[in-house]
């Protein structure tokens, strides 16, 4: 029986491009070679696509500041070729390699905001992860709030600044939200862009700061709790891992603090919680899932409020699979092992 043939895609335009990077060695790492062959397509910042046959993809591998694609690397094309998803090399000199479908290991826009899974739609191959709709909905968090809301599901109060329409004073979103609060781009990821606005003098420009990243912004209230987190896996039939705690170290779980200091945050796994908290846990992240049409996977991520109400922040769809990662670390603990891991996803990915 042939090999199912992965192309693993890694790095991107988005500001994350080097937590992909490292998220994608581990994955590489996992995937089981005895049952899937790997075409490894690293995209630089120009959007370039390139093929790295030797299997060498990166340098200053160890370094999450300096993590980089390695020089060269065949130029290729994604293409339609003979009734089956390939890759083009751009020089014409060789057949379109094909495979059988795509593994996004990319954080951010055009990575796992609908873009690529469309791209997958387009080629006609499965791809690893949510598809194109939840993808997007689950990226623009204005969207993901409003369906969240209709289904009785807690969210931080908000309020949406969009570029070009009326602008939001201070005045208005402080009565209506308190301080402190938080400004943060509609469609960002890992807390790029966010901005914790302590006083009123402090709003233009943290709005302006979001705007660099998105021409619709979030402003939220500032929740006081416990950020616990939760990784769920499955397409109709859900796993739910143990959840996980997140303890900042500096004033809130920033881009930084995920992954460039080496104290930015304590990462209890699993969290101490009571068993009624983690069946609330898993019975709200479940619903959260399957509202946005989740598939495969994502991380749902929550606050704990001292009175026991949780308030969902988050749904990421590509979490990340650093070393230090919490998807990967809290299945882990659930009996999943990293490999064991890889292999359901992209199982799931074929059965979708």
């Amino acid at each position: 029986m042939s090999k199912s043939i992965i192309c693993l895609l890694c790095g991107g335009q988005s500001t994350e491009h080097e937590v992909s990077l490292m998220s994608a060695r581990n994955v590489v790492a996992a995937i089981p070679r005895d049952k899937y062959e790997l075409l490894i397509v690293g995209i630089d910042k120009t959007g370039a696509w390139h093929l790295y046959e030797n299997g060498e993809f990166t340098v200053n591998s160890n370094d999450p500041v300096n993590i980089a694609l390695a020089p060269g690397g065949t130029v290729v094309s994604p293409v339609r070729f003979n009734d089956h998803s390939a890759l083009a090399i751009l020089d014409g000199k060789r057949t379109p390699l094909p495979f059988d479908l795509l593994f996004p290991v990319m954080h951010g826009r055009n990575g796992e905001d609908g873009a690529v899974q469309g791209l997958a739609q387009l080629l006609g191959c499965p791809c690893v992860g949510c598809g194109m709709t939840a993808s997007a909905i689950c990226m623009d968090k204005a969207c993901a709030k409003q369906i969240l809301e209709y289904e009785g599901i807690h969210t931080a109060r908000w309020i949406l600044v969009v570029r070009g329409e009326e602008p939001l004073t201070a005045e208005t979103a402080i009565a209506k939200l308190g301080l402190p609060l938080f400004v943060k781009p509609a469609n960002a990821g890992s807390s790029v862009g966010v901005v914790k606005v302590r006083n009123a003098s402090e709003f233009d420009a943290a709005i302006a700061e979001a705007m660099k990243y998105d021409d619709r912004v979030l402003v939220e209230e500032c929740i006081v709790g416990r950020e616990i987190e939760c990784a769920v896996m499955g397409n109709h039939q859900l796993f739910c891992a143990v959840p996980g705690e997140v303890v900042p170290k500096v004033e809130f779980y920033s881009y930084d603090a995920k992954y460039t200091l080496d104290d930015g945050a304590e990462l209890r796994a699993p969290a101490l919680l009571t068993d009624d908290e983690i069946a609330r846990v898993h019975a709200i992240a479940s619903k959260a899932y399957k509202a946005l049409g989740c598939r495969g996977m994502s991380r749902v991520d929550f606050f704990l409020k001292p009175d026991g109400t949780y308030i969902l922040n988050e749904i990421n769809t590509i979490p990340g699979f650093t070393k230090i990662s919490m998807f990967p670390r809290l299945m882990g603990l659930s009996g999943i092992s990293y490999s064991t891991l890889v292999d359901k996803l992209i199982q799931l990915s074929l059965e979708k």
